[in-house]
């Protein structure tokens, strides 16, 4: 069953390796900027993951520094 005005697979400019080195080209730069920028993603998660418990303020610091 062929419709009309529908492209075969082999009129399709992607199809079977058959892409253009620019659009290659382009697909490569996306997928390596994007590897990129999680990888700074990641450093930058890694390097802030210092917990942070203290909840007190200047007024009311919630420690207890007399001595006893």
């Amino acid at each position: 069953m062929s419709l009309e005005g529908e492209p075969s697979l082999n009129q399709i400019d992607d199809y079977n390796n058959n892409e253009s080195k620019e659009k290659r080209n382009t697909v490569r730069l996306v997928i390596i900027g994007l590897i990129v920028l999680g990888t700074i993603y990641a450093v930058i998660k890694y390097n802030n993951t210092t917990p942070s418990d203290y909840v007190g303020t200047a007024e009311n610091p919630g420690i207890d520094t007399t001595k006893r």
